[in-house]
């Protein structure tokens, strides 16, 4: 395997706001040390699918063994779509590209399952590999989650490796906050010991819903409609009394346990919707400080990436939340924050292909190191 091989990193996330690609080159045959990004680019979702994966996402309706399947076929042509156009766009063939790390659409995320003690624990990520390797002429690994879920861990987040990697520093406790549908968390600790993460709860998804249900955006740019309201207390207590936030790491969630029912299940029915707006901005910003504070409470510099990053309102919140700690932007550190997750699945392509492991017990809660994914041949 050539040390300077490119990969390319496919995600759609909880959000489902679109497909982001991103080809990286990695300085060592383990993929450890830096990581270079040559291309990165969000690509649209067909309108008609992206609507129907927000329902889902929001426990819209049921699905028949027919529509599991096209949905798994149609999620693929996407991501297929999406990888022959980063590399037309970015002036490569596939022939040099080594692999795709997909990791395909998350319709479900339980892995304690529905009794919370991880015998019936699943996830359930769509996107054909198959399809995408026969379309791209690409070797294609997917399917990371399901192996770590297997081993008795959560199955998520599986970046933290890839974060302590890139931006640990000795002597400075520092944590990687990706801001997606979903929060999580990478705790690196200066002194060397075991890096940590998990998810913390929403981050944009339900003010994504919110704001799309209400004014029809996709997202509400840079907080402008929570920043027209002003944040419920009473509504904010409510919400973060769900016993979920108290749970102690490692945990996961995602859209089928965080969505707009689970709102409005502590709505009075009057509120204004740029309060509620508001109130779930100070939701996503006060869950994390807690669990940051209470996970690791030297924390010198918050690092974050994904979509959030962009929501001005929202990492001003953050900041006010965490008075003494630095928080900013992975660009910062020379990872755009809008691909840092897509490279991240590229890293874990080659991970695979390089027969390493690719979650970390210490997050997951798996019952050891695991070689993640499933292989794909063109």
């Amino acid at each position: 395997m050539a040390a300077h091989a490119l990969y390319l990193g496919l995600i759609s996330g909880t959000s489902v706001d679109g497909i982001d690609a991103a080809i990286v080159q990695f300085d060592d045959d383990h993929g450890l040390c830096r990581a270079a990004m040559r291309f990165g680019r969000t690509y649209p979702w067909e309108a008609a699918l992206q609507a129907r994966l927000v329902a889902l996402g929001q426990q819209a309706g049921a699905l028949t063994l027919d529509d599991l399947g096209e949905l798994d076929t149609r999620i693929a042509d996407g991501f297929a779509d999406a990888a022959c156009r980063a590399l037309a766009d970015a002036g490569l063939a596939a022939s040099e590209v080594a692999a795709i790390g997909s990791h395909g659409q998350t319709l479900r995320h339980r892995p304690l399952g529905r009794g919370g003690d991880g015998r019936d624990g699943f996830t359930l990520q769509l996107g054909d590999p198959s399809r995408i390797a026969e379309r791209t002429g690409i070797l294609t690994v997917a399917d990371f989650r399901r192996r770590d879920v297997a081993a008795g861990g959560h199955g998520a987040p599986l970046l933290p490796a890839l974060h302590a990697a890139l931006l640990h520093a000795d002597g400075e406790d520092r944590a990687v906050l990706n801001l997606g549908g979903i929060g999580n968390l990478t705790l690196l600790p200066g002194d060397g010991a075991a890096v940590r993460g998990f998810d913390t709860g929403p981050a944009n998804g339900l003010m994504d819903a919110w704001c799309q249900r209400h004014t029809g955006a996709a997202f509400d740019r840079d907080g402008a409609l929570a920043a027209g309201g002003r944040v419920d207390a009473a509504l904010l207590e409510r919400l973060r009394a769900d016993p979920w936030f108290a749970l102690p790491p490692p945990k996961s969630t995602g859209r089928d346990q965080f969505h707009l029912d689970w709102v409005g299940a502590a709505l009075r029915g009057d509120e204004a919707v740029a309060d509620v707006q508001a109130t779930l901005l100070a939701l996503s910003a006060l869950t994390i400080a807690d669990a940051l504070r209470a996970a690791q409470p030297g924390t010198a510099r918050l690092i974050a990436c994904g979509g959030g990053v962009h929501n001005a309102a929202l990492t001003r919140a953050l900041a006010d939340a965490l008075p003494g700690v630095t928080v900013e932007s992975s660009a910062a550190h020379g990872l755009d924050p809008d691909y840092v997750e897509a490279m991240g699945f590229a890293w874990l392509a080659r991970r695979t292909l390089l027969g390493l492991p690719g979650n970390l017990p210490s997050v997951t809660g798996a019952a050891g190191p695991r070689i993640l994914g499933g292989i794909y041949p063109a």
